[in-house]
């Protein structure tokens, strides 16, 4: 790549005299501004985003606050981190990834120092600490995800509640009266903001087409797999005849296993539906419908928001939802109601 010293000798100038032409600092004829520019693009010299900080312009680097903690489903925030980095290339952006815990540490050293133009924030929490510090920074903050303190803020994320919502809705209308929810261990419906959302769309959903709803959270000892199967068990021992699930691949696993060592048949005996999730659920022994999750919607969104602000253009605070989408697999079935049910 160019540096500035062969810019300078390709349009007759000093380096000082490119430095002020792409800073604006100080005035340049129309002429030699004429002749940097050419070589520029002649020879695609880019400066570095330290030349460009100290002259007070964008650095083209998003900064993608992460937080990395013990319950990370890495594969999952993996592919957000990937589908942002896709899409701040499109718009010939980098990106600095900031993993630490303790999330609002690295967000702030970002703002201060001036390291990224704007920061999207994932992994968002009901009561996450990067909201307040987001009200009081220069830096344009893009939240994938919906703290409970939304107000004030810019947010994109799928409607985790719509998508609980048409799952519902799917199995009710193929004639299932007893419906389940597995979702995750207790500790996300702390932690993140999407599975309450998922929760209380089924729950709300349930209630509204009168059928019963119960939810299992993957609760007690043992490996992901062995508690989606007591999970699933439980379910099926209570009646249920359609299941959404809302978990990782593990506990997906354990819930087939589940199933197939009943003697049941899916969707014969029990209908599944994967909600809000980004599995390729045709992987599994059984494909599965889902209402997937689909990162570069909500990525691709996020850093079109972002370059409204660095535009001079700044969106409108507000949540802006992803409608969900449903992907039949062929795992739902109809069921005729007993004489019992009529």
């Amino acid at each position: 790549m160019a540096n500035i010293h062969e810019v300078a000798d390709a349009a007759g100038v000093s380096i000082s005299t490119v430095s002020y032409a792409l800073s604006g600092k100080r005035p340049v004829s129309d002429e030699t501004r004429r002749r940097i520019e050419e070589a520029v693009q002649r020879l695609d010299y880019r400066p570095n985003a330290g030349a460009r900080m100290l002259a007070g312009r964008r650095t083209h680097i998003l900064a993608v606050t992460e937080p990395l903690r013990a319950d990370t489903h890495a594969p999952t925030h993996m592919a957000f981190v990937l589908a942002t980095a896709v899409a701040a290339r499109r718009e010939d952006y980098d990106v600095l990834l900031l993993t630490e815990e303790q999330a609002s540490a690295g967000m702030h050293r970002v703002a201060t120092s001036g390291l990224a133009d704007a920061i999207i924030v994932l992994d968002v929490a009901p009561n996450d600490e990067r909201v307040g510090l987001a009200h009081h920074i220069a830096v344009p903050s893009i939240f994938v995800g919906v703290p409970d303190a939304s107000e004030g803020l810019v947010c994109v994320d799928l409607d985790f509640d719509g998508a609980a919502r048409m799952g519902v809705e799917h199995l009710a209308d193929a004639g299932h009266g007893k419906l389940g929810l597995i979702g995750h261990a207790p500790e996300a419906y702390e932690l993140s903001n999407f599975p309450p959302r998922v929760r209380d769309g089924f729950v709300r959903s349930a209630a509204e087409r009168h059928v019963e709803g119960e939810f299992r959270m993957l609760t007690g000892e043992g490996r992901t797999e062995a508690r989606a199967r007591r999970a699933a068990a439980s379910l099926l021992d209570a009646g249920a005849t359609g299941i959404l699930l809302h978990c990782n691949d593990d506990a997906h696993n354990g819930v087939l296993s589940e199933i197939a060592d009943r003697g049941l048949r899916i969707p014969e005996d029990v209908s599944l539906i994967s909600v809000g999730s980004t599995l390729d659920t045709t992987a599994f022994d059984v494909p599965l419908s889902s209402i997937p999750l689909i990162p570069h919607l909500s990525c691709d969104l996020a850093v079109s928001l972002a370059m409204q602000f660095l535009s001079g253009e700044p969106p409108e605070p507000g949540v802006r939802l992803i409608p969900p989408t449903s992907v039949d697999h062929g795992s739902i079935g109809f069921r005729a109601a007993s004489p019992g049910e009529a």
